[in-house]
């Protein structure tokens, strides 16, 4: 067999095939911390490839930091842990994850421009209206976790973005600009390929997923507050999406 890299018709390297499902196996579970993955030639021989294209998938999911070669004993699920992040109707990482973890953040970058009609019809603002847009990266226990791309009014919220940077949390930066509640008001989740510069920032390996949420949060009294898309690292991450009680 070639030592070329084998493609799918799609074009598509069939080490990255390889990586997904595995990546899959881990995120989901059926690879628990601490298994032991089967050694390359058994790789080559499950997908059909040769042992050079099973060992570019292993190491891509060993740069994502998901496995660790040990030598002389094998190559092994890692303890990275995977998070729960609860979305419900007051949503807060900081208190989403639980004790014991430490969520922070920083803005990578902010500007004053004209939001896309969807996202200026949602939060209400005038044809001529202008939007304060904040791009920032959540990291848990000094890992990456999440890019956040927040939309706001700025006639309602112009200092939000100076506030962000000062705070680096999106409750104090709210607080500070007067809003001292709000609420969740929709959540949509899908999931796709990471860009480049997603998974550059978010330390991802060739082919990872990210969860996409597209959020809209409100004043207590329903007035839109921000328009929100959350690109999560999946391999580090369940989204447990809270339902209101009926008989509340």
């Amino acid at each position: 067999m070639s030592d070329a890299t084998p493609t799918r018709p799609t074009g598509y390297s069939a080490w990255r095939l390889i990586a997904e499902e595995l990546r899959a196996d881990i995120t989901e579970g059926r690879l628990q911390t601490g298994d032991r993955l089967p050694p390359e030639s058994a790789l080559a021989t499950r997908f059909g490839v040769n042992r050079h294209t099973a060992r570019q998938a292993l190491a891509s999911l060993a740069a994502e930091g998901l496995i660790e070669s040990r030598r002389g004993s094998g190559t092994f699920v890692t303890s990275s842990a995977v998070h729960v992040h609860r979305i419900g109707m007051r949503t807060r990482l900081s208190t989403s994850l639980g004790n014991g973890h430490q969520p922070s953040g920083r803005v990578i970058e902010s500007a004053l421009e004209t939001a896309p009609a969807h996202i200026a019809r949602r939060l209400g603002i005038a044809d001529d209206g202008l939007a304060v847009r904040v791009e920032s990266l959540r990291t848990v226990d000094g890992e990456p976790f999440a890019l956040g791309s927040r939309w706001f009014d700025a006639a309602r919220l112009p200092d939000i973005a100076a506030s962000l940077r000062r705070t680096s949390s999106i409750t104090a930066a709210l607080r500070a600009s007067g809003v001292d509640d709000y609420v969740r008001v929709s959540t949509v989740v899908s999931a796709r390929h990471a860009t480049a510069t997603e998974s550059g920032l978010l330390g991802l390996g060739s082919g990872a997923i990210v969860l996409v949420t597209e959020a809209l949060d409100a004043l207590p009294d329903g007035t839109p507050l921000q328009h929100l898309v959350t690109r999560f690292a999946a391999q580090r991450v369940r989204l447990d999406i809270e339902h209101p009680d009926p008989t509340a």
